[in-house]
């Protein structure tokens, strides 16, 4: 599978498909903003196309990072989607973080049309894309995985496949409700160890290597300490995949009592102009309620 496709260019997809270029995959992008297409084959090689339907046509693979199921719904089967060109037996791969729900109808509209559609979103941030390093979490069929699974490992260090249609983003869904309630309770103890008169970075450096050790604390632990909020994941985003996850509880009857808080403090950080700050800024709450 050497000729793909990459739909949306955004801080995730530009660094994934530059993986794939740099592996020796002949890859067309497209992106929204015809600019940011331009500017990757201009780095990369590769040639840009001006609609999905253009860039997925003679793609074995077709790769896609968008915003949210509408985004999907629109880059795959309206108007020049990419299931208009595509050709039986190939293989859409939706890295968005999106709901259960659309990845099913998705996977639908492409079997009428004999291609598999996985859906495989991504966890390890844009640092991740950018050092191929990514956790990906895929839902569908075991064949179409297996096939797509050694170009998706250019950029990831874990592909994993979780299910049936719709379990790679129950599976997202998971990960965020724990980064959630995670990250409350890493600005809470990194806010008390500053109220208590200590030095948070020895803090951080004492309790990181025991139990309470997290991904969370060894990368944002310390620029939270800092007032710094830079480093990754933007709020806006993070209340979009948490209202997917609050909407998928509703349906199947979890409770997430922790998550439905988190959410609500990541609304008070947007409505003091947070929405890009990345997700560790909930401790900004804390130090002025």
């Amino acid at each position: 599978m050497t000729k793909t496709a990459f739909l949306g260019l955004g801080v995730m997809g530009y660094p994934m498909a530059g993986h794939l270029s740099k592996a020796g995959y002949d890859v067309t992008v497209y992106n929204r903003t015809a600019a940011k297409a331009e500017q990757w084959v201009a780095e990369h090689g590769g040639r840009s196309a001006n609609t999905p339907a253009q860039a997925a046509r003679d793609a074995d693979i077709v790769m896609m990072c968008v915003g949210n199921d509408d985004d999907v719904r629109a880059v795959v089967t309206g108007p020049d989607g990419a299931l208009s060109t595509m050709r039986r037996g190939t293989i859409l791969v939706d890295h968005t973080t999106a709901s259960a729900h659309v990845a099913r109808e998705m996977h639908a509209a492409a079997r009428e049309r004999g291609v598999a559609f996985l859906d495989a979103p991504v966890s390890g941030g844009q640092a991740g894309a950018q050092n191929g390093a990514l956790t990906i979490m895929v839902g569908g069929e075991p064949e179409p995985f297996e096939r797509a699974q050694p170009t998706l490992a250019r950029y990831a260090r874990a592909v994993t496949l979780m299910g049936g249609p719709g379990a790679g983003q129950l599976t997202k869904m998971v990960n965020q409700i724990c980064i959630a309630g995670l990250v409350q309770a890493l600005s809470e103890g990194v806010n008390f160890a500053q109220k208590a008169g200590l030095d948070p970075e020895r803090v951080l450096d004492v309790i990181g290597k025991g139990a309470a050790q997290s991904w969370q604390m060894d990368n944002r632990g310390k620029t939270m300490a800092a007032d710094k909020f830079d480093f990754g994941f933007a709020v806006d985003w993070m209340r979009k995949d948490l209202s997917i996850c609050l909407d998928e509880a509703r349906r199947n009857g979890a409770l997430l009592p922790i998550t439905a808080i988190v959410d609500q403090l990541y609304g008070k950080v947007q409505t003091r102009g947070g929405g890009r700050w990345d997700t560790s800024s909930l401790i900004r709450l804390l130090r002025t309620p």
